[in-house]
């Protein structure tokens, strides 16, 4: 047995044995995690502010301190850009995780502290490792490297020793000497801006490593993998790396990727795990390959609260702790971090698919839904109801995204669907029909105002052309890193420009 083998084998053991104990004492540490980001905080400004020193209840704490997106910390976030201490954390934070997300143009620029690099979003990573080798000791990931599609970095304007990139990037720059020399492609490949040369570069580069497994988004993964089979002439990816064996993915559905990547990457060794890792922090990891949802990981330094859906249009929203969640029921997610975020609405949304241990989904945007006509119809639906009319249909799907048609005095309401295919449904009318049947089956609110098509039509799908998408995404200097297309939206700003396109 190799010694990097028996270094993992006994970190692997050791991490395992916290990580069944949050998970069999959940409440007890998440209030221990807040109570410590407290204490460490107590005489920044924000501290200062809120009186984190005679905080002694989470009570308390939510009555304190206000909910608050990106714009209530813009503040303090352009005071520790220009190199302002001891603002929203009390150690120096050199690093900012850049996110344009995909409902603003605006760019988000969010703290990186040391804490929240160790003990959050590199410690997410190592548990990736952790968790799969748990699951399948006899496999060898580590004997080969990772492939990571990184985003670009650049100097910070405000001072030379500030730095700003997509976390990808930001964790490039950060990860131990080690961990460089288990992952492909050459940093300076790796955080490139400019992303088709970046692609042909990382394929040309990657086609002659030992490459044991994946870690990226899935759309742009794609990509990469298409032009690496295009330049070697195979067909299927394990001909060009036969020792791969783990996709760890994030950032979108993986639902409309699964087959593809089964196509592509022919091996029953194949192995996917999801991943939950924002600019803000990581959160979850599936912990199992059976599992339905993702492990919540609860000791990274980040206190969770969730406002229920029902109430989040309220003008103050009450949050609750793990100890008031129920399954099935969608939240939107509020953190709290050893980045110096406090009571933060990240703005996704999850659902619990179980509380022992405490698992989670995905399910949208609190931005991204359509409810043009009260339909309140969220991602999850989406996702759940194109899987269907995929399988019913053949298609598969490459990318999509969806807005209200809107009703005037000659039309009644209705959804209009871009897809861009890649494999075509062997009859579009009848995958028009499954997507809408499903939607009413999964969202009563859906189903109620497509009644006798009085407020709702039935859905109008447009096909577009291949590469439409990406064509979109370039126009608007969104390609590649964490850009992704947004699914659902209660405007028509991007459809319409995509159909214009499309001509």
């Amino acid at each position: 047995m190799t010694l990097i083998h028996s270094i993992v084998s006994w970190a692997t053991i050791k991490r395992m044995n916290q990580i069944e104990l949050f998970k069999k004492y959940p409440e007890d540490v998440q209030q221990e995690q807040l109570f410590n980001l407290l204490k460490l905080a107590k005489n920044t400004e924000f501290g200062k502010k809120y009186g984190f020193d005679s905080i002694s209840s989470t009570q308390e704490y939510q009555k304190r301190v206000p909910i608050s997106t990106y714009e209530g910390f813009t503040e303090y976030i352009d005071k520790i850009r220009k190199g302002k201490p001891n603002i929203l954390w009390p150690t120096d934070i050199k690093w900012f995780a850049k996110s344009s997300g995909t409902t603003s143009d605006k760019s988000k620029f969010i703290p990186v502290s040391n804490e929240s690099l160790e003990d959050c979003h590199l410690r997410g990573g190592r548990d990736v490792i952790v968790l799969y080798t748990s699951n399948y000791p006899g496999k060898r990931v580590f004997k080969g490297k990772t492939l990571s599609i990184g985003g670009s970095q650049q100097i910070n304007k405000y001072d030379n020793e500030l730095y700003y990139g997509d976390l990808s990037a930001v964790l490039i720059e950060n990860i131990p000497f080690w961990a460089r020399l288990l992952r492909t492609p050459a940093k300076k490949i790796a955080l490139m801006d400019e992303w088709e040369e970046k692609i042909e570069l990382m394929s040309q580069t990657t086609i002659n490593e030992n490459v044991t497994s994946i870690s990226g988004v899935p759309s742009w993964t794609m990509v990469l993998i298409k032009r690496i089979l295009e330049i070697t002439g195979k067909d299927n990816l394990m001909e060009v790396w036969p020792n791969l064996e783990l996709f760890a993915h994030g950032g979108v559905s993986f639902i409309p990727y699964r087959d593809q990547f089964k196509s592509l990457i022919k091996s029953n060794s194949m192995n996917y795990l999801e991943t939950y890792n924002a600019s803000e922090g990581f959160f979850a990891i599936q912990d199992y390959p059976e599992a339905d949802g993702m492990l919540l990981m609860l000791d990274y330094g980040v206190y969770y609260e969730f406002i229920p859906m029902e109430n989040f249009d309220q003008e103050n929203p009450e949050a609750i702790g793990l100890d008031k969640v129920e399954l099935n029921k969608n939240y939107a997610l509020v953190i709290s971090t050893n980045g110096g975020l406090w009571r933060y609405m990240i703005g996704d949304t999850i659902k619990f698919t179980s509380k022992k241990p405490f698992r989670i989904k995905i399910t949208g945007r609190t931005k991204h839904f359509i409810n043009a006509f009260g339909e309140e119809l969220i991602i999850d639906n989406a996702e759940a109801a194109l899987k269907k009319a995929c399988e019913r249909t053949g298609a598969e799907i490459k990318e999509y995204t969806a807005a209200p048609i809107f009703m005037n005095e000659e039309r009644n309401g209705g959804h209009q669907w871009l897809f861009e295919f890649s494999k075509m449904p062997n009859n579009l009318e009848h995958f028009s029909d499954i997507l809408d049947i499903t939607l009413k089956t999964v969202n009563s609110d859906y189903e109620a105002k497509r009644y006798k098509d009085i407020s709702l039509a039935a859905p109008k799908i447009e096909v577009a052309q291949q590469g439409l998408f990406y064509k979109w995404l370039k126009e608007r200097g969104r390609l590649g890193g964490q850009n992704k297309v947004p699914r659902l939206a209660n405007h028509r700003e991007y459809i319409d420009r995509l159909l214009e396109l499309n001509k």
